[in-house]
């Protein structure tokens, strides 16, 4: 499971880069302007909806639920200073993809037996795409969140973020967590094509495993 964030880019536009991920097979896009107005993330979607509609590809939009029941994409991520994901739910109604940011534990147990459908857990390390900063997790910190989650019997899929490369998918991944989001180390790859099609195959491979 591989989710691409847009970003900032001297190089590409956000459609570019949503156009490379999805060549290089990655079927999750999250439009993320955090400091657009909405008509500059409604131009964007604009250009990303067709292309993901084409490529069987998941759309989310970062914080914006409004926008997200106007445009009909697939759903939202909601980030800890967001619009409380049980409201959101009940705006987009049962189909819509619901995601929410955590950094602890307990941040996720909360919300056990609620209609919510993933939590992208980070940061992992130190990243620039993101201000405010919550401490970073590192592989052990991963192991511990995984372990008091499961044992508390809820089992939400659970998507690491924050800093992460290829390097790093087997230690993330034999910590027990079912994804990565990445933003950065694809935009900024010498092919971000191949580095997307090689990091779906790394994930692919530590799945099949688990």
């Amino acid at each position: 499971m591989l989710q691409f964030i847009t970003d900032k880019s001297d190089k590409y536009s956000i459609a570019e880069e949503a156009q490379m991920a999805i060549e290089g097979g990655c079927r999750w896009i999250q439009l993320r302007m955090k400091d657009a107005s909405d008509s500059e993330v409604r131009e964007v979607a604009a250009e990303l909806i067709p292309l993901c509609r084409e490529n069987d590809t998941f759309l989310i939009i970062d914080d914006r639920v409004e926008l997200v029941a106007e445009l009909k994409v697939s759903g939202v991520h909601l980030g800890k200073n967001d619009m409380d994901p049980l409201e959101a739910r009940e705006l987009l109604g049962p189909h819509a993809i619901i995601g929410v940011t955590a950094n602890t534990a307990e941040d996720i147990i909360k919300y056990k037996g609620k209609d919510l459908d993933y939590f992208g857990v980070g940061p992992f390390r130190f990243t620039s795409t993101k201000s405010n900063l919550a401490p970073t997790l590192g592989i052990d910190g991963y192991r511990n969140i995984v372990e008091a989650v499961r044992e508390a019997g809820v089992e939400f899929p659970l998507v690491a973020i924050g800093g992460i490369t290829q390097e790093d998918i087997p230690a993330l991944m034999d910590t027990g967590i079912n994804g990565i989001a990445v933003s950065h180390a694809i935009i900024n790859a010498a092919d971000p094509v191949q580095y997307t099609a090689d990091m779906i195959n790394m994930l692919k491979a530590r799945l099949n495993r688990q």
